[in-house]
Order: C-alpha cells, then sequence, then structure tokens
C-alpha cells in the first residue's frame, strides 16, 4: 500500500506541475516572465512560512542548515530556471508539448543522477530498457509537437 502511496503523491505533482506551469504563464504575459517568477516565489515564500512558522508543520531542524552540503543550496537557483522556462515554453509550444519536453528532460537527468548516485543518493544502475523508454518520450514529444 505504501509504493502505491508514492505513485499517487507523484502522480498529483505532475497534474499540479501542468495547472501551474499554465496560471504561470498567463501570469507572465500579463505581468511579464521575470515579474511572474519574482511573484511566484514570493507567494510561495509567503505559505511556506505560514505553514512552518504558524501552523507548526515543519518536522526538520533549521538549526543543521550548515549540515547540507553548499551544492544543495543551488535548488533555488534551479527552482527560478524552472520556473522562468516553464513559462517560456508554455505558451510557444502548449502545455502537452512543453510538459512532454519536460518529462523527457527530466527522465534523462534522472537516469544519470541514479546512475552515478549523483549528490549523495543511492547508485542503480542503468538498465538498457531505460533507454527504450527515453526514446519513446523523445518520440512523443515529437508526436505531440506535429501540426
Amino acid at each position: 500500500m505504501e509504493g502505491i502511496t508514492f505513485i499517487i503523491v507523484a502522480v498529483v505533482s505532475g497534474l499540479t506541475m501542468a495547472i501551474q506551469g499554465s496560471l504561470n504563464s498567463v501570469l507572465g504575459k500579463t505581468v511579464g516572465q521575470l515579474e511572474a517568477t519574482f511573484i511566484v516565489h514570493i507567494i510561495a515564500t509567503v505559505l511556506v512560512a505560514v505553514l512552518l512558522f504558524v501552523l507548526s508543520l515543519g518536522k526538520g531542524d533549521l538549526s543543521q542548515l550548515s549540515e547540507a552540503p553548499w551544492y544543495t543550496y543551488l535548488g533555488g537557483v534551479l527552482n527560478v530556471i524552472i520556473l522562468y522556462g516553464v513559462m517560456y515554453s508554455i505558451p510557444n509550444l502548449g502545455v502537452a508539448n512543453a510538459t512532454t519536453a519536460i518529462v523527457a528532460g527530466q527522465v534523462l537527468t534522472a537516469i544519470l543522477v541514479d546512475h552515478f548516485g549523483l549528490f549523495g543518493l543511492e547508485k542503480i544502475d542503468f538498465q538498457w530498457i531505460q533507454l527504450v523508454g527515453l526514446l519513446l518520450l523523445a518520440v512523443g514529444v515529437k508526436l505531440l509537437y506535429m501540426k
């Protein structure tokens, strides 16, 4: 039962990503993409602050910040690149095309992270069938993009 919960959470995350990208793209068209990126991060920061400090939903320990490897803080930089990239690509490719291309990029990167055990994560050996799956995703990107 626990495994299915992880899958459901991942699917919900994917669903919300497509909706978020759509909403952010509309906001970006209205106020500008970099401006929308700023606004979205402000809203997210306020929400997380409320969850963490007002509702006390955090289960971690912020006093351990200095213990994290330096490169883990690059996630914030990557978040800006992701948000801006999604806002840029969706109006130009469409939600389905952009999301499929994004997922293909995520899967390729995930295969590499797993195979090399990057960032201290568990090493999971490459399987050739993964390449087939990645190629099928690439074909899906091409088919969705065809007019």
